[in-house]
């Protein structure tokens, strides 16, 4: 099990882009990795220490079975103001292991703060009880975060 640092500054962020399997054509998926550790695995080890139940069931963004746009603007919070994100409050960083964002998502608030993109306040809407409070916050230096959803959008059209 991983533990987490409470400040969780600096941060490294990358995108890990893996092939499902059973789906033709093709489907992906997309799980974000922070200091090397997929955020699937980081956020089952918080819930194992916090005792929900039941816990993980969390798997990456599926964007051929939803509406993202442009991966690179959707992640660096470039979306219509008063827009379904600003609706919801964040954006969703997971979702379920079944491939449907709806069904179990993981949501933050995303926010840019000069040379910092922050990720923090993670909730499950449907879990409504449940303290996320110190999951995070996860901050990652602008240009580095910038520069990694970019590569994920090259990544993923090359596909």
């Amino acid at each position: 099990m991983r533990s987490l640092d409470p400040m969780n500054t600096n941060c490294s962020v990358s995108f890990q882009i893996d092939e499902l399997v059973g789906y033709e054509p093709v489907v992906h998926s997309v799980t974000p990795v922070i200091n090397g550790t997929p955020l699937t695995e980081l956020v089952t080890s918080f819930e194992t220490v916090q005792q929900f139940e039941p816990l993980g069931g969390y798997g990456g963004l599926i964007p051929e079975f939803f509406k993202y746009g442009p991966l690179d603007s959707y992640l660096m919070g470039g979306f219509d103001p008063g827009g379904y994100w600003d609706q919801l409050g964040g954006i969703y960083v997971l979702g379920c292991d079944c491939g449907e964002v709806g069904c179990w998502p993981l949501i933050c608030r995303l926010k840019r703060d000069g040379n910092v993109v922050v990720w923090d306040r993670f909730r499950n809407p449907f879990r409504p009880e449940r303290d996320y409070s110190r999951f995070g916050p996860f901050v990652f230096d602008a240009t580095l975060y910038r520069n990694a959803a970019r590569d994920l959008q090259v990544r993923f059209t090359m596909r």
